[in-house]
């Protein structure tokens, strides 16, 4: 029925502004004063009933609460009939007061800026309106924060109100007209130095003491803590249901593969974690990724076949893939060699053909419905475990015997003997969490190298009953580096990773979970979270003034839950230094007198090694706009190949150079707040090469 809504302001949001009212109404004289009414709540778009249902008549009455935003709102309408007559109707009306006021904010500030911000004042009356004008800022220091304004009929004016961010952290601005209008707005101001960060993990099965140990010259308001809250099995099915078919469609087969599969298990798995399944979005997925499959299996490899056969045979209702299913393990059984090994071809390592045979041991081992299948998967396995035995002295990496176990390829004291490797060769993390590193050379059965979260989650598969292996800081490290858009990695890391998550976080969620996060037995955040959400990723997020030096830190759940991950972070910012390393030379020329409203030039000068694509990146004053044209026409003239900018932060990638060439380039900016503004700082470096980076500290501009 009308635009798609925003959720109204949170109970906590709204006490908070409620209260800063409540004390500037205070200040400005007594209890019994009439106050002004506040506005604070801002969204662009606030309704969408996607249901009405008329009287008779053809009427209905939608109750709204209309934003505090002074704007001409537009409001859409489609109805339709039972017969199914359609129309549609587009009306608008104006929400606005006799005179309001409202403060010009920036996006952001940097600490140490200080800005003159206009407030203006508008009077739509016949009338010349004086009222006093109130400006009072939380977060940062404010001068000429009171007066006294004439506004004349029909018009506006503006009020120029010094603020000085001193440190880094969130500002509240209030502006109040005499008893008219008040309005509360806020922005953050960002820390001017270095990001550090550490960072440590684990699984809340039990509460977690960790040691951070946070920097002695932190800049002041720069110091916050994050705890992020990582789903146990049933978020991540259900994050992976939602994107799975985003994913690299049509282009990764082995994501196709995962999809079809995912799409086939998921009722069953949805049912065992307590969820009901959504048969149409199934089916939906089930036939996108099935045509896909389709088209690669007509003349199947035994590589391809060892990705589809699994994911097609997930579909027994479905006689096409269920055909296809049993066609494509015949493909992978026949491929056998009379050594009991499969795949291989020339330049193959023995490494990546154990892998291959265990990978088609899986895959004949799928299809075991029939009397003839189960015969072709005994004798498969048969003659492929008299190679695993016979080349066992030579399996010395972690990553390797976890495949072999995770496939199911192996048994009795083969399988005692690789179960010993893959603990010898778990890593430790500095976080807490355990993980198994992947060896230079060790590949997957299609030849890639595969990634330590994938080598991390073949390790939770082949240590799954054993006493001796830290399952749970292997599932941390699992759960804290999955990401909904992007899971594990591509198809087959997402496989694995699936499998391993189902493994170790299979029991129900509670109810409810109470999270606290605790410095030196001090609760810093905390908060409770119902099933529901818990089934996402969730933050906690707080300032940590006074971490520097070594603090104890506590993450506790309550109750204890092992199906979910944590991943705290202590993040500041230290004062930039100046850095050249591998040769790169930086020079940032910026304006001598800018001022608002008027383009300035900035300009850069570069020195490198020859033949080095590079990348500089610029962190911009708050309020300075870059001119778009004067960045094409850089790459009109080929030494920028491309440009990106986003708030605060502008990037170029320059072209390489010949050898001796010192490049410089000029572009535009636009400043819209005067003051003096940090710049941030100015870094160049090569994609890839850490090694070769130079770096400037944050300077300052003076905007008139």
């Amino acid at each position: 029925m009308a635009a798609p809504a925003a959720a109204p302001p949170s109970p906590v949001e709204s006490n908070s502004e409620d209260s800063f009212a409540q004390e500037e109404e205070k200040d400005q004289g007594g209890e019994g004063g009439a106050a002004a009414p506040t506005r604070a709540w801002f969204p662009e778009t606030f309704l969408f009933e996607p249901l009405v249902v008329t009287d008779a008549s053809g009427a209905a009455t939608v109750p709204v609460r209309v934003p505090d935003r002074l704007t001409q709102w537009r409001v859409l309408a489609l109805a339709h009939s039972r017969s199914g007559a359609q129309a549609g109707a587009v009306t608008s009306f104006a929400g606005t007061l006799p005179t309001y006021v409202d403060p010009v904010l920036p996006p952001f500030l940097r600490a140490g800026d200080t800005v003159r911000l206009p407030v203006q004042v508008v009077n739509t009356t016949d009338k010349e309106v004086v009222a006093a004008l109130k400006v009072d800022v939380r977060g940062a220091q404010v001068e000429d924060g009171a007066r006294t304004v004439k506004v004349p009929a029909r018009g506006s004016a503006v009020a120029l109100v010094t603020v000085r961010a001193q440190g880094a952290g969130p500002v509240t601005v209030r502006a109040s007209l005499g008893d008219t209008d008040a309005v509360v707005r806020d922005f953050d101001v960002w820390a001017t130095g270095q990001p550090v960060v550490q960072t440590r993990g684990g699984s809340l099965a039990a509460p977690r003491t960790l040691s951070l140990v946070g920097p002695a010259d932190a800049q002041p308001g720069s110091e916050r803590v994050r705890l992020q809250v990582y789903p146990g099995a049933l978020g991540v099915v259900r994050a992976e249901l939602a994107a799975v078919e985003r994913r690299t469609a049509g282009l990764d087969l082995a994501a196709d593969a995962y999809a079809l599969l995912l799409a086939g298990q998921a009722p069953e798995l949805l049912k065992a974690l307590g969820e009901t399944p959504d048969a149409q979005a199934l089916k939906a997925l089930s036939m996108v990724a099935g045509q896909r499959v389709l088209r690669a299996a007509r003349a199947p490899s035994v590589d391809v076949a060892t990705r589809l056969a699994e994911a097609a045979l997930a579909h027994p209702d479905n006689p096409v893939l269920a055909r296809l299913g049993e066609r494509l393990v015949g493909t992978v059984a026949k491929a056998q060699r009379p050594d009991g090994t499969c795949q291989g071809g020339e330049g193959w390592t023995l490494q990546r053909l154990l892998v291959a045979t265990a990978d088609c041991a899986r895959t004949v081992r799928a299809a075991t419905g029939t009397p003839e299948g189960k015969q072709r998967a005994l004798a498969f396995t048969a003659r492929s475990a008299g190679v695993f035995e016979r080349y066992l002295p030579q399996v010395k990496d972690g990553y390797t015997a976890a495949v072999l176990l995770a496939e199911g390829a192996v048994t009795g004291s083969v399988a005692d003997a690789l179960r010993t490797r893959v603990r010898d060769a778990l890593k430790p993390g500095a976080d807490g969490t355990a993980s198994l590193p992947v060896e230079p050379g060790m590949v997957r059965a299609d030849g890639a190298t595969p990634s330590e979260v994938e080598a991390t989650a073949m390790a939770v598969l082949a240590l799954q009953g054993d006493a001796k292996a830290p399952l749970a800081d292997l599932g941390a490290f699992l759960l804290a580096r999955y990401t909904p858009g992007q899971g594990w990695g591509d198809g087959q890391a997402n496989r694995v990773g699936l499998r391993a998550a189902l493994v170790l976080f299979r029991e129900p969620l509670p109810a409810q979970v109470r999270v606290t996060l605790a410095r030196d037995g001090q609760t810093v955040t905390e908060g409770t979270y119902d099933a529901k959400a818990l089934r996402e990723v969730l933050a906690l997020e707080a300032a940590a003034p006074g971490s520097a030096g070594t603090h104890t830190w506590t993450v506790r759940a309550e109750p204890a839950v092992p199906g979910l991950g944590f991943s705290l972070s202590l993040a500041a910012a230290v004062p930039w230094k100046r850095e050249e390393k591998g040769g790169l030379q930086l020079a940032v020329v910026a304006p001598k007198e800018a001022r608002v409203g008027q383009l300035s030039d900035v300009r850069v000068q570069v020195g490198a090694p020859s033949s080095l694509p590079l990348l500089f990146q610029q962190e911009l004053p708050a309020g300075v706009q870059v001119d778009p044209a004067s960045l094409e026409a850089l790459v009109a003239t080929g030494r920028v190949t491309s440009w990106d900018v986003q708030d605060g932060a502008l990037s170029l990638r320059l072209a390489p150079r010949a050898q001796g060439e010192l490049m410089q380039v000029d572009f535009r900016v636009l400043p819209t707040l005067a003051g003096t503004l940090q710049a941030g700082a100015s870094r160049l470096g090569v994609p890839g090469r850490p090694d070769l980076a130079s770096s400037l500290p944050p300077t300052s501009w003076a905007v008139r």
